[in-house]
């Protein structure tokens, strides 16, 4: 228990201490922001703080701190480090940087900040990616909420129905200017998910269920090496490349710079903890490690969260706990392909005023979810989840120039650190991995430190040895 209320504590910390550290690098000031320079009744939709900061919540948060969370336990304990301190200086300045540098770029998505910062060619690849990346997610948080609401509901609205209703909620997510139908419910949902959370880790704490304590040990009843699979496994709560798809969205809605701390680091810091109480929850209330893989390998991510909210809860407890365990991925869902609009229009230099010109980009995206959804889920979230660990790396990367040419050598390297750490797990895994090349450790754990080094190397050699050229914000 002493280790998990330190890892709560560390996560609050974080904000208050390296979170502002960050806030005095970035530097805002008064200039007007994008919802407030571009209004255009949509997208760039000028909204109160206290409510961008819960649609940013549940954006970011999808099934992602709570699934992922919960297969990161598995590991055992260790998953708590990654949590606390990936997200406080990773994850969540991270988010902090690609949402302020999208807000002084006119909430320009992530393949155009990408672009300035590192290149054409690598605009051209993330536009690509960061399309293919959201449709995966909008894929991912279609067929696991639906999986729940199927358990709750009779036997005739089984998953099929459910994967149609929510697709035809997204159709409208993603047209409806965003203070209409997002701007509304959002906050609503928000409630719902902070309460949950706290009804969760009131009831194992209060039930008397053991929470581990720290080990470094690895815990894995199969044996799973925790370097690279924990730090792919355990994205959303610790860091995400999805969510610099998201921040962006947000930065066409935030009144005011001095904002972005509140919203962009604040939610990471928040969503670390909705993953740090899943993890505990997991591991305590099967008895450990062997008992939660069990679980997730009988009843899968989704029958594992009722089994835990019911049980723990109450009939009436546990309901509540479902509908904020449905509406994280409901809300990041519609917000992906949303996202992945938008990030077709900045591509494409198309206006989207006009419904025609949303719709044309909206329905072919919705269709190649739909088709995605027929894949088998495990086989999605681990393909989504080593695209988005390498959207975070090339997203740090980016930063770490932004901050190279605005703010100085040293700044720089708080983008710049977690981008090598990230660009080392990313490569690791990608040929370790079975959906990967397969190569045995001795080659892929030398070959990823060595490309890690590499991306080190050229960004000393390009930004920190030489002079950096002013960028105009």
């Amino acid at each position: 228990m002493i280790t998990f209320f330190a890892a709560l504590a560390l996560l609050l910390i974080g904000y208050l201490t390296y979170g502002k550290l960050m806030e005095r690098i970035l530097g805002p000031d008064e200039r007007p922001t994008p919802a407030v320079s571009m209004a255009d009744g949509v997208d760039y939709v000028e909204m109160p703080t206290w409510k961008v900061f819960l649609i940013q919540l549940l954006n970011i948060a999808g099934t992602g701190p709570i699934f992922g969370a919960l297969m990161g336990a598995v590991f055992g304990p260790v998953v708590f480090l990654w949590i606390v301190f990936g997200n406080i200086l990773g994850g969540a300045v991270h988010d902090f940087c690609t949402g302020m540098i999208s807000v002084r770029m006119r909430g320009a998505s992530i393949s155009e900040i990408v672009g300035k910062y590192l290149g054409g060619g690598m605009k051209r690849v993330m536009r690509v990616f960061s399309v293919v990346l959201l449709t995966l997610v909008g894929a991912v948080f279609v067929t696991s909420p639906a999986a729940l609401i199927a358990r709750l509901t009779p036997d005739a609205l089984n998953t099929a129905f459910w994967v149609a209703m929510i697709l035809a909620y997204y159709l409208l997510a993603t047209l409806l200017p965003i203070d209409k139908l997002i701007g509304r419910i959002y906050p609503v949902f928000g409630v719902v998910l902070i309460l949950m959370v706290v009804l969760i880790g009131g009831g194992i704490i209060l039930q008397g269920y053991p929470l581990p304590e720290l080990t470094l040990a690895n815990l894995h009843p199969a044996g799973r090496p925790v370097w690279p699979y924990l730090f792919i496994t355990v994205a959303c709560g610790a860091v995400s490349g999805f969510h610099a798809t998201q921040s962006p969205m947000m930065a066409r809605c935030l009144k005011k710079e001095k904002d972005g701390r509140r919203v962009f680091y604040g939610a990471m810091i928040t969503e670390g903890v909705i993953a740090l109480i899943w993890a505990a929850a997991g591991v305590a209330f099967y008895g450990g490690t062997s008992g939660l893989q069990t679980a997730l390998s009988s009843l899968g991510q989704s029958g594992v969260v009722y089994d835990i909210s019911t049980k723990l809860l109450g009939v009436a407890g546990g309901a509540l706990a479902v509908v904020g365990v449905v509406a994280c991925p409901i809300t990041s869902g519609d917000t992906a392909f949303r996202s992945a609009r938008l990030t077709l229009a900045d591509w494409l230099r198309l206006d989207q005023s006009k419904i025609a010109k949303r719709l044309l980009l909206t329905i072919p995206l919705l269709a190649a979810g739909a088709l995605l959804t027929q894949l088998d889920f495990d086989v999605v979230w681990r393909y989504f989840s080593w695209a988005n660990q390498t959207l975070a790396m090339i997203a740090l990367w980016a930063a770490a120039v932004y901050l190279r040419q605005n703010r100085g050598k040293y700044q720089s390297l708080t983008a710049a650190v977690p981008a090598v750490f990230m660009s080392a797990v990313t490569s690791t895994y990608i040929l370790m991995a079975d959906e990967g090349l397969r190569l045995a450790r001795q080659i892929a754990y030398p070959a990823g430190v060595l490309f890690a080094l590499a991306c080190a190397g050229i960004f000393l050699l390009r930004c920190f040895l030489r002079p950096a050229r002013a960028d105009k914000e």
